[in-house]
């Protein structure tokens, strides 16, 4: 006996000689296809509102396929329900209909196993859609025993680890990726529809750029050289406004070395784009006008509940400065705000694994822990400190600040948007404060990106650039309090 092999319960030992038995029957155990005429959710689209009197009269004949989730024998008849991850759908097995030889069969077959029918559909005396079988075909044998529907899949861990047995155990979470997969759509169509122009960019760069973030490092043997998987995509985006492709935008993964928690994935996806000849102050006209879209596309209305709170996306979101919302929601009086030392200090408390911190990250830790929370409804936050956002230009009413804003719902970074930093010299002066810093051991600073700046010297036309994430949007619509939900195969450490 091979002992690397885990030893097989009773159920799976049953089942694995019923699949003997069916092997030895010349039965097909993994057939190559079956020529079904309905996927389950169409059967119920199609015929779902039928009256019995209809289904009588027209003689729908179907061929279908899904995975056996519950089994009723009753004697010479047997009554299963077949689903995938959008719909269900009740068989009734009868001996009379299908014959003693193929009812027989049936015993062979178990709850997780796929099957294919083919019958016609009618009610039963409950009003329950149902086929009439008058074939079936085993599509692929499950070895193993589903999780028991009432007090199944419940761990949270071996959920994510076994996405696919979540799918079949918990139809609702499938709802969830249905509707990532159609906001994504409408993303798309709303800025097709307005003129943008959809692009990649590469997702191994030499010089990892475009946010403050640890890369994960890479090699490529042919090249001999070192590579980072992407942090962003925003230098290689600007570029191509050089370029004149004015309005582009890419849905991109990207990767950060970073923590995980309910709000990060060191793998995740954004939204990133740059419109030329505008500011921040269009792209906040431009983000309402797309969170609103997609609330009224995906959902029907502009409210939606995230935990117990009520979220409004009704226009126009709430706006503060970023001074202004740590001295309401930080506790900062106005003199303390000013002494640099006392605000680094109180960072250091919130954050004690960051290593040198400078005053204005000092200020951005302590908006992290003491503001966010407090800022539910829709919130742009602008003009953060110019020292922390070295890719925006400097704030036209006050240069120690940024021209940017971030949009906070639920206590969370939803999207964060720039007037890009057009200037070459002032970029080239920001990007060596940044080299300083990697020096003194800030890992998560800016490098320096010189055919970049060499880009910027052929001439960047004032440009607004924005990135949403589109796994915390998800969560918001889906109403999911982790980022794990969210994300089909989320990174876990492995067993």
């Amino acid at each position: 006996m091979d002992e690397s092999k885990e030893k097989l319960t009773d159920q799976e030992q049953v089942r694995q000689e019923k699949l003997a038995s069916l092997k030895a029957k010349g039965i097909e155990l993994y057939p190559y296809k079956f020529a079904k005429t309905h996927f389950l959710d169409e059967i119920v689209a199609l015929y779902g509102l039928k009256s019995r009197e209809e289904l009588e009269n027209e003689k729908i004949r179907v061929k279908v396929a899904g995975r056996i989730m519950t089994i009723r024998r009753m004697g010479r008849a047997t009554f299963f329900h077949i689903a995938n991850s959008q719909a269900k759908l009740q068989a009734y097995l009868r001996e009379d209909v299908v014959g003693l030889e193929s009812y027989r069969l049936f015993d062979l077959f178990d709850i997780g196993d796929l099957i294919g029918l083919e019958g016609t559909l009618f009610r039963t005396k409950t009003g329950e859609l149902t086929v009439l079988i008058e074939k079936f075909e085993l599509l692929a044998k499950c070895f193993h025993p589903l999780p028991e529907k009432w007090h199944g899949l419940q761990d949270v861990e071996t959920r994510y680890r076994r996405r696919y047995l979540d799918l079949i155990m918990n139809p609702e979470v499938a709802k969830i990726f249905v509707l990532r997969s159609r906001m994504i759509s409408l993303i798309r169509k709303f800025f097709d529809d307005r003129g943008y122009l959809e692009v990649e960019t590469p997702m191994m760069q030499p010089i990892p750029g475009g946010a403050a973030a640890r890369p994960f490092k890479t090699y490529h043997n042919a090249l001999g050289i070192d590579l980072y998987l992407r942090i962003a995509p925003e230098l290689y985006l600007k570029r191509l406004v050089v370029g004149g492709l004015e309005k582009v935008y890419e849905i991109n993964r990207n990767f950060r070395n970073e923590g995980i928690s309910s709000e990060h994935n060191p793998e995740f996806t954004m939204l990133e784009f740059y419109e030329a000849y505008c500011d921040y102050y269009d792209l906040m006209e431009l983000t309402e006008e797309l969170l609103v879209y997609l609330c009224q596309n995906l959902l029907g209305r502009d409210e939606i509940f995230y935990g117990d709170e009520l979220i409004s996306f009704k226009r126009p979101f709430a706006r503060i400065k970023f001074k202004e919302a740590l001295l309401q929601f930080s506790g900062l009086s106005p003199s303390r705000f000013e002494q640099p030392s006392e605000v680094i200090s109180l960072a250091k408390n919130f954050s004690p694994e960051k290593g040198a911190i400078t005053y204005g990250k000092a200020l951005d830790i302590i908006f992290d822990k003491c503001v966010k929370p407090h800022l539910l409804q829709p919130t742009f936050v602008l003009n953060p400190p110019r020292e922390i956002s070295p890719l925006a230009k400097a704030s036209r009413d006050n240069p120690e600040e940024a021209e940017r804003f971030e949009l906070i719902i639920a206590g969370m970074e939803i999207a964060n948007a720039f007037t890009e930093l057009n200037d070459p010299v002032d970029q080239r002066a920001r990007f060596e404060q940044q080299a300083e810093a990697r020096k003194s051991g800030d890992e998560e600073a800016h490098w320096l990106d010189l055919d970049y700046l060499n880009a910027l010297e052929y001439g960047l036309p004032p440009t607004g650039g924005e990135g949403i994430g589109i796994d915390r949007l998800t969560m918001l619509l889906a109403n999911r309090r982790s980022i794990r939900e969210v994300i089909l195969f989320p990174l876990l450490r492995p067993k």
